[in-house]
């Protein structure tokens, strides 16, 4: 999609009820399903973190939105692609500010550059314990993403065309921190297998879009 027309969507995008867990739970592994009810009370108590679903034109004007590839470590996300993100700081005054800032730390993306569109669905992470809270964002420029050397071991620019195909949904057998290989609904972008919340996420960012295009 062309990122001039992108632009013309995102009024409709502010203003569609969201889809919500509905959405999320597509992407969902099964037995995270199953278990949603019994979540409700831990995610009372979860730490707290937010994302940035960033999307910008790319060099030739194409919507593009960033991923991230995590390095390897030892943790439940090690090696695992996601969206720019993570944990709340007590300096941060809200989760927007968390979001930025971490985007910015992660991706080196200014955050005076980036504009807030919304926020979206909550999400649970249980092995680590966190609610996550997404926003869609956009930059109206092409950015020089700088990964952090720390953090990120790649970064990934995916077209929003390629996130919209049908072909992009698959179904991964994967061993998690919870289950041996088991089979779990995913993306396949840019040769990476998106799965488990993120997978989630972006599904409720798909749905929006696909919504706020065919008004």
């Amino acid at each position: 999609m062309n990122f001039d027309n992108f632009k013309k969507i995102l009024p409709k995008i502010t203003k569609i009820p969201l889809p919500g867990i509905a959405s999320q739970l597509k992407m969902a592994p099964i037995m995270r399903q199953d278990a949603i009810e019994s979540m409700e009370e831990r995610m009372k108590t979860a730490r707290k973190s937010a994302v940035m679903a960033l999307f910008y034109p790319n060099e030739v004007n194409e919507t593009t939105i960033v991923l991230i590839l995590r390095k390897a470590y030892v943790g439940v996300h090690s090696n695992q692609v996601g969206f720019p993100g993570g944990k709340a700081e007590l300096e941060d005054t809200t989760l927007e500010v968390t979001a930025l800032r971490e985007t910015e730390e992660e991706v080196g993306v200014n955050i005076h550059t980036i504009e807030v569109i919304r926020e979206i669905t909550s999400t649970y992470i249980p092995p680590s314990n966190f609610l996550v809270q997404p926003y869609i964002g956009i930059v109206h420029n092409t950015p020089t993403f700088i990964p952090q050397e720390s953090e990120v071991a790649a970064i990934l620019e995916v077209s929003l065309q390629d996130l919209l195909s049908d072909a992009a949904t698959i179904e991964k057998e994967l061993t998690t921190s919870y289950a041996t290989s088991i089979k779990v609904p995913a993306f396949y972008l840019n040769d990476h297998v998106v799965w488990g919340a993120t997978a989630m996420m972006l599904s409720e960012v798909k749905d929006i879009i696909v919504e706020a295009s065919s008004n």
